[in-house]
């Protein structure tokens, strides 16, 4: 396992960051690596997000002097989402079976955990999302077809979008991560605008089923103090709580959220009127 630690930054900080400053502390650029569990573990509500992809080899989840635990999931939860082929995760002798947009909550108190690809040609694509946890909730596998679904958006305004929400508390009990899958209609390339903060709550983004030359501009920052972030296929953005986190592509795409933090209700927003964005 690759664990990769980033540390927390205050705004004042980071609105003075270059594009490259701004680049190494917030995008996650390589996530997906063969035979390997590519993860970033943020301070920023001690998210850990990455991505995991067995080609031919079983992969398992250790816990280092980074965790300071014994194992993985000893004080963590996590979430999966795969968006490559099919693959197994097996955790304490049980079995779950992803296909192409299944999800997998997986509760604390797991101890030994791995992760497989059925075809080496076509390998699994496991996006992770883990935070930190206080009790123990089944672990589950969510179908994209199980996803609670939010259609939002207008032709119009550029963008009309299905929100499936996996690891919500309408859908899978969790102790604070909650975590779903965004796809943009044809025609449609704004994920969130407007835009929004949740102070108690940060989030990380996914973005892909994106073309190789195609491009998402993320922008971020404080509502008064806007920057953006040019992301490529299957990237990722940490986004603190006090950063807004909305994009706009050059064709539509997909992409997973993830939050951890305070509470776990997905409307405790602060909405920002786009008159009010610098």
């Amino acid at each position: 396992m690759n664990l990769e630690i980033r540390y927390a930054n205050h705004p004042e900080d980071s609105k003075y960051y270059t594009t490259e400053e701004l680049r190494n502390h917030y995008l996650i650029e390589k996530l997906f690596v063969e035979n390997e569990a590519a993860l970033v573990y943020s301070h920023i509500d001690r998210i850990i997000a990455g991505g995991i992809m067995p080609v031919g080899e079983e992969i398992k989840l250790s816990a280092g002097k980074e965790l300071g635990v014994s194992y993985f999931f000893e004080r963590r939860e996590a979430g999966i989402i795969n968006i490559g082929g099919k693959g197994k995760v097996t955790i304490d002798g049980n079995e779950f079976i992803l296909d192409n947009a299944d999800g997998l909550y997986i509760g604390m108190g797991g101890m030994d955990v791995t992760f497989e690809s059925e075809n080496i040609n076509s390998p699994a694509k496991f996006y992770f999302n883990s935070s930190p946890a206080h009790k123990a909730f089944p672990t589950r596998r969510i179908t994209l077809e199980q996803a609670k679904k939010v259609k939002l958006g207008e032709k119009e305004n550029l963008n009309v979008r299905t929100i499936n929400q996996y690891i919500h508390p309408d859908v899978c009990e969790s102790c604070q991560l909650v975590m779903g899958m965004t796809i943009l209609e044809p025609g449609s390339v704004w994920n969130t605008m407007p835009a929004h903060t949740h102070e108690r709550r940060m989030e990380v983004y996914m973005y892909f089923n994106m073309d190789d030359e195609a491009r998402v501009f993320h922008l971020m920052g404080q509502p008064q103090e806007t920057r953006h972030v040019v992301m490529a296929n299957e990237q990722a953005i940490i986004s603190p709580s006090w950063s807004i986190h909305s994009g706009v592509g050059t064709s539509n795409y997909t992409f997973i959220w993830g939050m951890c933090g305070e509470n776990i209700e997905f409307t405790d927003m602060d909405h920002i009127a786009i008159k009010d964005i610098e």
